[in-house]
């Protein structure tokens, strides 16, 4: 949508979210499982289990076959369409607040970066439970613990409380402010720079770099975030015993000192290899399904 279509209501943003959500998770998946894997292994040099992204894509597929790489897809299916759905449909919401709240008649891109780090801040509660849920999959240590989503819900409400559902829900916070403020307020500022599109492919093509060079540049402002949040929404909770990554910051003290800077960029490879051009998907679908909402409506109206 650009700068100078009116926002369709807030139903309309949900949907439209969602579907871009999912569309995006079920192209880039394997890397959120490359990633997560690489980010969760502790060790440096010749004790890393996997020497990088290629490495970690062949032996999950020569060790474990190929499915692995959709291990977990579930509960990112099901969390794709409340999460997104939240993001986009947030951050129009947050826009007409802020837009009202400063007296602004348009969005500048000060104005994009505050509501896409609101946005992000909704979401973060929405997506806490099925991050937590993913992770527990998708680290190999786990693969004979669990037989399914369900079954990691059960067993966390069980042996660590209700309250740990919620594990990690700091780190979240923060990785997702700072994402959706690097990608919102990316997009708004490219949407301004290129030139203004005459044509629909036009249009299509302005938001996969719109939304690529956004995703991009989210990806490098979070991923130390994103590394701890692994690392903590990883660590069972043990009733008396302080897990060694429990708070964001803290926790990315911890990894620099033990493991070098280096590692708070460990899965950086496929994370912005997904990120980025999963940005610009989440962008275009999302673009596409609000026109094709418009459209339906002017015809009922």
């Amino acid at each position: 949508m650009s700068s100078s279509e009116k926002p369709l209501p807030f139903i309309y943003q949900f949907a439209a979210g969602a579907i871009a959500g999912v569309s995006e998770i079920l192209v880039m998946y394997p890397l959120d499982v490359v990633k997560t894997r690489v980010q969760l292994q502790t060790g440096t040099g010749a004790n890393a289990e996997y020497n990088g992204m290629l490495d970690c894509f062949r032996k999950i597929v020569k060790n474990e076959g190929f499915s692995r790489l959709y291990r977990g897809i579930s509960a990112p299916i099901l969390m794709e369409a409340p999460k997104r759905a939240t993001k986009f449909a947030a951050n129009g919401e947050w826009g007409k607040f802020y837009r009202k709240a400063f007296g602004a008649d348009k969005m500048n891109q000060s104005l994009s970066i505050l509501t896409g780090a609101s946005a992000g801040a909704t979401e973060a509660f929405i997506v806490v439970p099925f991050e937590l849920v993913k992770i527990r999959l998708q680290d190999k240590a786990s693969a004979g613990k669990y037989s399914g989503p369900l079954d990691v819900v059960s067993k966390i409400v069980k042996n660590e409380g209700i309250l740990a559902m919620y594990n990690g829900l700091e780190s979240t916070l923060w990785r997702h402010i700072l994402w959706n403020a690097g990608y919102f307020g990316c997009i708004f500022q490219v949407r301004e720079l290129l030139p203004q599109a005459k044509t629909k492919k036009g249009q299509v093509a302005n938001d996969i770099m719109a939304g690529t060079v956004g995703g991009t540049v989210g990806t490098m402002v979070n991923t130390p975030m994103d590394v701890v949040k692994s690392r903590i929404q990883n660590s069972p909770k043990v009733a008396g015993a302080v897990p060694k990554y429990n708070w964001a910051w803290p926790a990315c003290a911890t990894v620099a000192k033990e493991e070098g800077l280096g590692a708070l960029y460990k899965g950086f490879l496929p994370k912005v290899l997904r990120l980025g051009p999963g940005g610009g998907i989440l962008l275009v679908v999302f673009g596409g399904v609000m026109d094709f909402f418009r459209k339906m409506k002017e015809k009922s109206a």
